[in-house]
């Protein structure tokens, strides 16, 4: 009886390490946070607002359908403050605040073969939301939305080889089994129909992708 004990153990015990061990797995989820320079598809945006770009941030929660098919949702932030034009309504104005938040639904496609892969592309694209508001000097504020849709690219590269001690920790104490830094470009559309006004345009950003 004691043999067969000790065999099963014998036996048993692999299979265990090959659970617990996050390259083994397959993650489910994929949590992003990010952030970088958006540039608006207005015309003239750098008389009024002092440059080309503002800043952009954002975050993101998908699963993962297949390893390499994922379906998320994404919600932003962009925010600008300068003088002189209020760009949906087209008509002078005195000091204004800006601001956008983009809501998406996408589908991204991530070109990874195996668990260990440090350098991974990726595509995606989907529908998109931008919320607008602007807060004008003197006048009443204006809100609205506008639908369309963006297209994304990047590059993901595996931070668990830097500090593997690092990624077993975030592995057995948060279940995270994949770290990334990504660096992507997205252009984004949305036209607000009464001013033909597109409330979108090209953002390069860079930020972490966990994968859990």
């Amino acid at each position: 009886m004691k043999k067969i004990v000790v065999l099963m153990v014998l036996v048993l015990l692999p299979v265990g390490a090959f659970a617990a061990d996050p390259l083994m797995e397959q993650p489910h989820w994929s949590l992003e946070v990010k952030g970088g320079r958006f540039i608006p598809a207005i015309d003239n945006w750098q008389t009024y607002y002092g440059k080309r770009y503002t800043s952009e941030y954002a975050g993101s929660l998908a699963y993962k359908i297949t390893r390499q098919l994922e379906f998320g949702l994404e919600g932003g932030t962009i925010r600008d403050k300068g003088k002189g034009l209020a760009p949906t309504h087209g008509t002078l104005a005195g000091e204004v605040v800006y601001q956008l938040f983009p809501v998406s639904a996408f589908v991204l496609v991530r070109g990874i073969l195996s668990e260990n892969q440090w350098l991974v592309p990726y595509v995606g694209g989907g529908w998109t939301r931008m919320y607008y508001q602007e807060k004008i000097q003197n006048q009443t504020t204006v809100r609205g939305f506008a639908d369309g849709s963006h297209f994304r690219a990047g590059l993901q590269f595996s931070l668990d080889g830097v500090d593997p001690g690092a990624a077993n920790s975030m592995y057995l104490d948060y279940g995270v089994h994949h770290t990334y830094f990504f660096i992507e470009a997205e252009r984004t559309r949305a036209v607000v129909k009464s001013v033909s006004a597109n409330l979108g345009g090209t953002s390069y950003q860079g930020g972490l992708l966990f994968e859990f």
